[in-house]
Parts: structure tokens; C-alpha cells; sequence
């Protein structure tokens, strides 16, 4: 059962609801969202039945939740969210483009791949300071040096950051500096991780695991809305299949249906779902007909020279495609795309003005 409480709700009227609650042998789990604040009910519902919470002052409604999930349900919340990360905002009136270097390699290629992003339409840069690879041997970021390098390009450009946290150890470093931490497919159910992002209060990104069900993942999602954060954004970026052809198999039909179970946002990655440069456009193009809030695409100046996933980032003949792509798509959608936050946004805007 979830209480949901109107924005006029003090820590009092908050406080009343959870000792009834706790006074009949229940237990409650507060999340405070910016408009209104959720208290999750677990227990016996015929104790919780027999409170007159409906009465207590400032609830708003008291909903039966029969879901696993009740924090991120759309039970719980029939409104879909939308999460603000700085002056950016996902949520399901619009699409959202969140681009950048996969890796973090040097000051000269961050600043390069960010300017390419934010030229291509992004309002939130990306870029890999922790970086968690199947291998050993292979390139795993610059870590705090990285971090400080995005930092810094993300603060001349104007736009805000998000970056992968990889570790409990180091979320409170990732937190102090970017504006949303991301949570990776392998990551996906390491649950002290998600805890430790979500006590930060910052948004969170948060992908599938490659081989995750779509309730494992809203699951995922539970355990950072457990914490009080409901600022999650959801991101579908390819599953492990049989197909060599591609490097994993983007389910598109992830999408409508996450968005039928749950009120958060939800992305597509095109980049790392099909590894392959000329498959990010068209797998863009079927995110937002399925009804996509955004998308997360790689770009690198010199994907040939990338320490990392260089086949699959966009280069700079591709950077006006991904403007139109999402524009034209967009207003075919009913959707809205914000290209004004960039310091130096002013010189990509006509894509949106003529879709």
C-alpha cells in the first residue's frame, strides 16, 4: 500500500501518517519527490485497512499496490516523473539527448567529443571516468583524473554531466562533482551500489543488466526509490542474445512496456545496444517511435585512436544527422526537444526550428 502525501504535507503530517502505520505492526519507507511526497506501506493490509488514512491531513490518496515494486509503480504515482539534472529535464513530454565521449582518454578529446555533443543536440554530457570492461587488460579510465577532466569541460560548455560510478567506495567522490551518477549493466544488481547512489540524492541513471529481466530491473530501480530518491531514469541499452550480427539486441519493446508498469522516464542506448556506428541512427529513429524520453549516444573526434568503443561512437559528419534525427522524430512523436542550454547552442539550433 502506498500514502501519498500533496506538496502541503509538512514533516509533521508525515510523521502522523508513519506512527499510525508503525503503531499496528507496519513498517514505511519515505521517498520525498519535489511535488509530493510517497510513503511505501509494508505489512498486514487488513491492519492498514482499518486506519482512516484517507482522513489524516494533507493525504492526498492512499493506494493498493499489489506490484513487487511499489515505490516506482505506476500505482503509486500515475503521473509519469520527470527528472531535472541541472536545467536539463527527461521526462515524457519530450526527448532528451544525453551524449559524449564513452571514455574519458585526454582533456583534448573530452573537450572535442563534448563540444560535437552538445552541437548534435545534447543538453547532458556523457563521458566514462570508471570503467568497468570485461578484461583485465583493457582501458579502465583515468578514474579521479577523469572525472575532474569532464568536470571541468562540462562547467566551459554549460551543460551538465553524468558519468558511471562503479564502486560503494566511490560514490561519494562521483557525487560531489557530477550532476547524475549511472549505474552500468554489470552493476545492475549490485544493490550496496544502489543504495549508496540513491542516499546521494542526486538523479541516477540506470541501465539494464545485458541479461536482466524487465521486473529484475524495475527491482533495481526499487532499491534506489527505497532510499527516498525518485529521480531515476531508466535506460534499456541492449540485451545479450544469440545474434552475433550486433552487439547485443536492443528491446525496443522494453520501452511501452516499462512505461505502462512504472511512472519513470526511459531512454534507449543506442551505442553500445548495436556497437556499430551505422546503426545508432536508425536505432534512435525506432527508440522515439516507440515513445522513447531520450537517448544516450557516444561521440569521439578520433574513434579510430579510442581507448574504448570506438566503432560504435559517432564521428563529426554524423553530429548533424543526430540533430535531425531526433528533431524530425521528435515533433513526429508530438515530442518537444530542447536545443537552447549549451553555452555555444546557438549555432545548432535550425535542425529543431524546421522539423
Amino acid at each position: 500500500m502506498v500514502v501519498v502525501m500533496r506538496s502541503t504535507a509538512t514533516d509533521g503530517d508525515i510523521e502522523r501518517v508513519v506512527d499510525a502505520v508503525t503503531a499496528v505492526g507496519g513498517e514505511c519507507f519515505v521517498s520525498k519527490g519535489r511535488n509530493q511526497t510517497i510513503i511505501g506501506l509494508v505489512g498486514d493490509l487488513t491492519q492498514f485497512a482499518e486506519l482512516p488514512l484517507h482522513a489524516f491531513p494533507h493525504v492526498e490518496d492512499v493506494i493498493r499496490v499489489s506490484r513487487a515494486f511499489k515505490l516506482v509503480s505506476n500505482d503509486a504515482q500515475p503521473r509519469p516523473s520527470t527528472v531535472e539534472v541541472g536545467r536539463s529535464r527527461i521526462g515524457r513530454d519530450s526527448v532528451t539527448i544525453i551524449a559524449g565521449p564513452c571514455a574519458v582518454e585526454t582533456p583534448e578529446q573530452t573537450r572535442l567529443a563534448c563540444e560535437m555533443a552538445r552541437d548534435g543536440g545534447a543538453t547532458i554530457l556523457r563521458g566514462g571516468a570508471y570503467k568497468p570492461r570485461t578484461s583485465p587488460y583493457a582501458f579502465q579510465g583515468l578514474g579521479e583524473s577523469g572525472l575532474d577532466i569532464l568536470h571541468d569541460v562540462a562547467r566551459d560548455i554549460g551543460l551538465p554531466f553524468v558519468t558511471e560510478v562503479v564502486t560503494p567506495a566511490d560514490v561519494e567522490t562521483v557525487a560531489r562533482k557530477a550532476d547524475m551518477l549511472q549505474v552500468g549493466t554489470r552493476n545492475m544488481q549490485n544493490f550496496q551500489l544502489l543504495k549508496e547512489v540513491g542516499l546521494t540524492g542526486k538523479p541516477v541513471l540506470l541501465k539494464r543488466g545485458m541479461t536482466a529481466t524487465i521486473e529484475e530491473w524495475v527491482m533495481a530501480a526499487e532499491y534506489i526509490a527505497h532510499t527516498g530518491n525518485l529521480q531515476i531514469v531508466l535506460c534499456e541499452r541492449g540485451v545479450r542474445t544469440f545474434e552475433p550480427m550486433t552487439r547485443n539486441t536492443l528491446d525496443v519493446s522494453a520501452v511501452p512496456v516499462v512505461q505502462a508498469l512504472t511512472h519513470l522516464p526511459v531512454i534507449i542506448d543506442p551505442s553500445h545496444s548495436g556497437g556499430r556506428r551505422d546503426l545508432v541512427l536508425p536505432l534512435i529513429r525506432s527508440a522515439i517511435a516507440v515513445g522513447a524520453d531520450g537517448v544516450i549516444v557516444d561521440v569521439h573526434p578520433d574513434p579510430e585512436r579510442a581507448l574504448c568503443d570506438g566503432p560504435q561512437a559517432l564521428v563529426h559528419e554524423d553530429i548533424p544527422k543526430l540533430r535531425e534525427t531526433v528533431a524530425r522524430f521528435a515533433a513526429a512523436a508530438d515530442r518537444v526537444v530542447d536545443f537552447e542550454l549549451g553555452a555555444g547552442s546557438s549555432r545548432s539550433q535550425g535542425w529543431g526550428q524546421g522539423a
